[in-house]
C-alpha cells in the first residue's frame, strides 16, 4: 500500500485501540493491542505520518530511534534493593525506569494529554543486547519491569534488510506479535502531501514529467545511488531559504541531498531553466492581467514541459496566496470567539477590565501552545494561528494601556473589523487573480491538455480546493464541468465499444 493508505490503516488502529466501554476500560484489551509495524523503503514519510495521526486524533506523540538504544537505555539501569519475604531478606537487583518509558510519563505529565503513540523507529536494527527484550517488550509492554501506560499505542517501523545492513529480520513469533503494515514510495500520494507543505514548485513540476526520479535505490559500480522522498522535501526546505538569501542552488547543493549524479545534474538544469521561464513570462504580470500579447503568443507555441512549468509557477504563486487567506480567515475565526468570551466575561462582572481579561487569554494561549508542542501534536497550522491570535491580543493590550479603559472593548472590535476588512479584500484579490489565471490559460493553451492540468491542480491542492469550496469560481466550475462531460462521454464509447465487442463475439459464436 502507499503512505496515505497506511496513515489510514494505522489511524483506523489507533481509534480502536482506544475505543472504551461504559465502564471506561478498553474494548480491546492491553494485551490484546498488537503493536503496529510499519515496513517500508527509508526516507518515504513514515515518521511524519505519525505526527500528522497524533495531531488529527488530539493524542500525544513520544518518537524514539531504536538504534541509539543500548540494553542499558532502553531497560534502565541495574540496582541492588533489600527484600523481606515471610522473615527471610535478601538482596535483589531492580531496574530504574527505561529512558522510553519516562519519556512517555514526562509528555503526560508536561501536556496534561493521558493517550498517545509512543513511535519505534527502526526497530528491526536494535543491538544483539537488546533484541531478546524485545519480544517480551513487543508482547506485555514492557521495558525491564515498567510498563508502558495504559492508553499509549506501541507503533513500529523499520526498513526492508536490502536497505540496511544492520537489520535483524524478525522471527515468526515476534512477528505473530504484531500488525505488519508493508509501504511503497508513491509519487501521486507525496506530491499530495507536498501541496500541502508547501514544497518548491520546481520540485513539483520536475517530477510530474519525471515520475521515475522521485524515488531511486540502485546499486552500481560507483556503489549505491538513491533518491528519496525525505531528500526531496530537504531540498526544497533550503531552496527556499536559498531564494529568500539571493544564494545560488548548483550541483553542489542539489548533491547534498539527492545521491544519484545523473538526477542531480538533470534537476540543476532544470531549475535553471525554471528561473529562466520565471523571469520570461513575468508570472506577477498574468495574475495581475496585465500581461503582454507577447506573452500569451510565447506559451501559445512553447512546448508541452515550458507550459507545464509556467502553469505550475502561476499555481505556486496563487495556491500560496489562497493559503494565505484561509489561514488569516481560521485566525479570524477563532478570534471572534475569544472575543465573544471577553465580552460576556465583563459582562457579567464589570469590576474584570478588559485589559486584565486580555492578559488572561493570553497565558491561556499559550500554555495551550505549550502543551500541544509538549505532545508533539501541534501542527504548522495550528502554531501560526494560536500566535496570530497571541499577537492581535497583544497589540490590543498594548494600545489600551495608553487610551480610554471605559471604551476598551469598542477598541478591541474596532481593531477586529479593520482586520476583517482586510481579510475580505485580499480575498477579492485572490478571487480576481484566479479568475486572470483561467483567462490567461484559455488564451495561452486553449484547449489543450493544460487546462485539464489547471482545473485538476486546483482540485487536488487541499488549500485551493477549500478557498474554491468556501468561495466559488465561475471559470472552475465552467471548466470542470467540460472535464466532467468529457469524461462522461469517455465512458460512453467504452461501454459503446465494449456493447459492439460483445455483439461481435456473440455473431461469431453463432458460425
Amino acid at each position: 500500500m502507499n503512505i496515505k493508505q497506511a496513515k489510514e490503516h494505522i489511524k483506523n488502529s489507533v481509534k480502536l485501540y482506544l475505543k472504551k466501554d461504559e465502564y471506561g476500560e478498553y474494548r480491546i484489551p492491553v494485551v490484546r493491542q498488537r503493536p503496529i509495524f510499519l515496513l517500508g523503503s527509508p526516507g518515504i514519510g513514515k515518521t511524519a505520518i505519525m505526527e500528522q495521526i497524533a495531531q488529527e486524533l488530539g493524542i500525544a506523540l513520544v518518537s524514539y530511534s531504536m538504534t541509539h538504544h543500548t540494553r542499558q537505555s532502553a531497560l534502565g539501569l541495574p540496582f541492588i534493593t533489600h527484600k523481606n519475604y515471610k522473615g527471610l531478606e535478601f538482596d535483589i537487583s531492580e531496574y530504574t525506569m527505561s529512558e522510553i518509558i519516562a519519556s512517555v510519563y514526562e509528555v503526560m505529565e508536561q501536556s496534561g494529554i493521558e493517550e498517545g503513540i509512543l513511535f519505534l523507529d527502526e526497530i528491526n536494527c536494535v543491538s544483539e543486547t537488546l533484541a531478546p527484550s524485545m519480544l517480551q517488550f513487543l508482547q506485555y509492554k514492557v521495558f525491564g519491569r515498567h510498563r508502558v501506560p495504559d492508553g499509549w499505542v506501541i507503533v513500529t517501523a523499520g526498513n526492508p534488510p536490502e536497505y540496511n545492513k544492520s537489520v535483524r529480520e524478525f522471527d515468526v513469533v515476534t512477528m505473530d506479535r504484531m500488525k505488519l503494515v508493508e509501504v511503497e514510495a508513491d509519487y501521486a500520494t507525496w506530491k499530495e502531501y507536498a501541496l500541502r507543505q508547501g514544497i518548491h514548485n520546481a520540485v513539483t513540476t520536475y517530477l510530474d514529467m519525471k515520475k521515475n526520479d522521485f524515488y531511486r535505490v540502485e546499486t552500481n559500480v560507483g556503489g549505491k545511488s538513491y533518491v528519496t522522498a525525505r531528500g526531496w522535501e530537504d531540498l526544497s526546505a533550503t531552496m527556499l531559504l536559498c531564494e529568500e538569501e539571493g544564494l545560488g542552488v548548483d550541483e553542489t547543493l542539489v548533491a547534498q541531498y539527492l545521491h544519484n549524479e545523473k538526477i542531480v545534474k538533470e534537476f540543476t538544469a532544470y531549475y535553471e531553466l525554471y528561473n529562466k521561464y520565471k523571469k520570461d513570462y513575468k508570472v506577477e504580470e498574468i495574475l495581475a492581467g496585465t500581461n503582454s500579447a507577447q506573452v500569451v503568443e510565447r506559451a501559445r507555441i512553447a512546448k508541452f514541459d515550458e507550459r507545464l512549468s509556467l502553469l505550475g509557477m502561476l499555481l505556486d504563486k496563487l495556491e500560496s496566496e489562497m493559503k494565505e487567506n484561509l489561514e488569516k480567515s481560521d485566525f479570524l475565526t477563532d478570534l471572534m470567539k475569544l472575543l465573544k468570551r471577553i465580552r460576556t466575561l465583563h459582562g457579567k462582572d464589570s469590576a474584570a477590565p478588559v485589559q486584565s481579561l486580555i492578559e488572561d487569554q493570553i497565558a491561556n494561549r499559550e500554555k495551550i501552545i505549550a502543551s500541544m508542542t509538549n505532545a508533539g501534536t501541534l501542527s504548522g497550522e495550528d502554531k501560526r494561528r494560536h500566535r496570530a491570535v497571541i499577537r492581535f491580543l497583544e497589540r490590543a493590550a498594548r494600545r489600551l494601556r495608553l487610551e480610554n479603559p471605559d471604551a476598551a472593548f469598542a477598541l478591541l472590535k474596532a481593531d477586529f473589523d479593520a482586520e476583517v476588512a482586510h481579510m475580505k479584500e485580499e480575498n477579492q484579490s485572490v478571487q480576481t487573480r484566479l479568475h486572470n489565471l483561467f483567462a490567461f490559460s484559455e488564451v495561452a493553451f486553449m484547449d489543450g491538455n493544460e487546462v485539464l492540468v489547471l482545473v485538476t491542480e486546483l482540485t487536488v491542492n487541499a488549500h485551493s480546493a477549500r478557498f474554491i469550496g468556501l468561495y466559488g469560481s465561475a471559470d472552475y466550475q465552467r471548466h470542470n464541468a467540460d472535464l466532467m462531460l468529457h469524461e462522461r462521454q469517455d465512458d460512453i464509447m467504452k461501454e459503446l465499444n465494449s456493447m459492439e465487442l460483445n455483439s461481435m463475439e456473440n455473431e461469431a459464436s453463432g458460425l
